[in-house]
């Protein structure tokens, strides 16, 4: 891998299984977001609120996927190596979206959350 390569091809697992990634995929540490406390006179200090540890994407729905079973995962560990060398890591992770594909590419969204997740080099 080219050291300036920082995007593109990825790779996608759950327990080890991997799957077709599509397009973009988001992903969210779980690190507290700091917000600005902002009173009449001014700027007072900001103030921090917990966020869910995530990785979200689209995977292709070819027919060794199992909608149900992954849909009804929990406890899961997620993996999605980036490009740029980098994997992220979330743990005891479980399926929280919707669940519906779409047929024009078999695209199947894809939303993990987690109790932690891990930025690995």
């Amino acid at each position: 891998m080219g050291a300036n390569r920082l995007g593109g091809i990825i790779t996608f697992k759950v327990d080890g299984t991997q799957y077709a990634a599509k397009g973009n995929f988001t992903y969210n540490l779980g690190t507290p977001k700091k917000e600005a406390i902002i009173g009449s006179d001014g700027f007072h200090g900001y103030k921090e609120t917990p966020q869910v540890a995530f990785i979200e994407g689209e995977i292709t729905d070819n027919v060794s996927v199992d909608i149900k079973k992954l849909t009804e995962l929990k406890s899961a560990t997620v993996l999605l190596n980036l490009a740029n060398g980098k994997s992220i890591v979330l743990r005891d992770a479980y399926y929280a979206h919707e669940g519906t594909g779409n047929t024009d590419e078999g695209n199947f969204p894809v939303r993990f959350e987690g109790a932690s997740a891990e930025e690995m080099k």
